[in-house]
């Protein structure tokens, strides 16, 4: 199905959400015609933010918006959407489009497994109708099922297209870059480097692919590395937990600038129990590269400047090799709470892999060799 057609449907100019790999037809549309214009595409921060945002928009304008998202991020939406858009509470409906990655009986990766087999439900749960568009679906049966949830919109519910694999099309790309010139990987190994044998625990996405790809490169073990292959937003979190637990030992956190954006509020939890053995370097490209490229806020965001207001000892920003090995090993001596902002730029390698560990093994893995640390 081509997106504009699914766009007309909608009869929606305003659209907001978190981008998703399944929906990249449409995120590059929207990209293309609106840019991130505020009148009628915002990026959010997560998809509850998205929620929220187009509520605003729908008592301001008296229109209709539509909210874009993958299914994993349902459960960021389930307390706005019941306890604000809810007919029982405001009655503020809108549309959603939900990128189905799990879906029973096809092959992804372990964080979609679960979220894939509940996502009809759990809309159905939160009082959500639904339409599932593959690439047989017709424009008069898009028509038909948007018909119907009219009549539900008109009684104060929301609904949702729930896009299944390849059945988006649109045959334009758009183009995501930024003027930083280091490259992720790269800052990674320098990363990895100055951790040494301290435990490490990675952002979601293709940060963690490529710590992966680097300690299979270097012939090293993986049980140090924690690889937080879903709950994006949740890795720093899930370091502050290691760290307060095993003070003598330094723990690190390899983050992206959209996870830390999707729960920035960790940060301020983080800086108030201050554990002097954590580092949080947060590698920010401006970009979802992961899932596209889409841009997050980060590019007008003081991320180091956050920090450094939220408790952090020790926080800086860097945009060069030297100096970000400079700031490593400052993190390392200060003995203190620690954020480094990496400034880089946006791309992988076209032949990146993906883990060969289960998640469970990665798991236990880790948590044997945390077992072995004082």
């Amino acid at each position: 199905m081509k997106v504009d057609k699914l766009i007309q449907v909608t009869g929606s100019d305003f659209f907001t959400g978190v981008p998703d790999s399944l929906l990249k037809p449409l995120c590059n549309y929207l990209y293309n015609h609106y840019g991130t214009d505020p009148a009628h595409h915002i990026v959010a921060a997560n998809e509850g933010n998205a929620v929220a945002i187009a509520a605003g928009y729908a008592m301001a304008s008296g229109r209709t918006p539509v909210v874009y998202l993958q299914n994993s991020g349902e459960g960021n939406i389930v307390n706005p959407v019941a306890s604000l858009l809810s007919d029982r509470v405001y009655s503020i409906p809108m549309i959603f489009v939900v990128g189905w990655r799990g879906e029973p009986g096809l092959k992804d990766e372990p964080q979609h497994k679960f979220q894939g087999e509940i996502t009809l439900t759990l809309l159905e749960t939160i009082g959500i109708e639904h339409f599932v568009i593959d690439s047989d679906t017709t424009d008069e049966d898009l028509e038909k099922a948007m018909a119907a949830f009219r009549e539900k919109m008109a009684e104060g519910r929301s609904a949702a297209f729930v896009i299944r694999k390849n059945a988006l099309e649109y045959d334009e790309k758009a183009v995501f870059r930024n003027s930083n010139t280091m490259v992720r990987e790269e800052v990674i190994r320098h990363i990895l480097k100055y951790s040494g044998s301290d435990p490490v625990i990675s952002t979601t996405g293709k940060t963690s692919r490529e710590v992966f790809e680097l300690r299979e490169a270097a012939g090293e073990e993986h049980s140090r590395d924690f690889l937080t292959v879903g709950s994006m937003g949740h890795s720093s979190s899930i370091a502050l937990g290691v760290a307060l637990n095993k003070p003598e030992s330094r723990v690190w956190c390899i983050d992206g600038d959209g996870a830390a954006l999707m729960h920035l509020g960790a940060m301020a939890v983080i800086g108030s129990y201050s554990p002097k053995n954590l580092v949080h370097v947060v590698i920010n490209n401006c970009a979802h590269e992961s899932v596209g490229g889409m841009p997050t806020a980060a590019k007008t965001t003081d991320i180091a400047g956050i920090a450094k207001c939220c408790g952090y000892r020790f926080a800086c920003c860097v945009d060069n090799y030297e100096s970000l090995d400079g700031a490593l090993q400052k993190a390392v001596d200060a003995g203190e709470l620690a954020l480094i902002e990496v400034k880089a730029a946006i791309g992988s390698r076209a032949d990146l892999g993906r883990p060969t560990t289960a998640a469970i093994e990665n798991k236990e893995r880790f948590m044997e060799y945390l077992g072995k640390l004082s």
